[in-house]
């Protein structure tokens, strides 16, 4: 059976490769000539654990254990938005706020072309 140090290790790496700047700062994306790029909060919790051991009561008992284990969750928290005009940063609520940002920021785009060309 593995050691719980090594389990431990393998976890803590694995989560070492996950967090990193492009994990929380998102790809950019370009929409016209603006850049929307989306930040995201991340949140993990992990443990791990061992034993042994015999029943005194029984001889013939083996005692072993161990494990480790984790789990995470990724919220987007906001947008940044870089056009001609500037750069705004725009809180996310929930991931519906993320689309409904993405398509404030292009429907400015268009309306800002229309009235342009009128």
């Amino acid at each position: 059976m593995e050691p719980v140090e090594n389990l431990l290790k393998t976890t803590l790496g694995e989560i070492e490769r996950l967090l990193n700047t492009k994990s929380v700062v998102g790809e950019p994306i370009t929409v016209d000539g603006n850049t929307v790029i989306p930040l995201v909060s991340i949140g993990f919790g992990f443990g791990a654990g061992g034993g042994t051991g015999k029943d005194p009561k029984n001889p013939q008992s083996e005692g072993a254990g161990q494990g480790s284990g984790g789990g995470g969750g990724v919220k987007p928290v906001a947008v940044v938005i870089v056009s001609k005009d500037g750069v705004r940063v725009e809180t996310v609520r929930g991931t519906a706020s993320v689309v409904e940002k993405l398509g404030e920021a292009v429907a400015k785009v268009v309306d800002k072309r229309a009235t342009a060309k009128a």
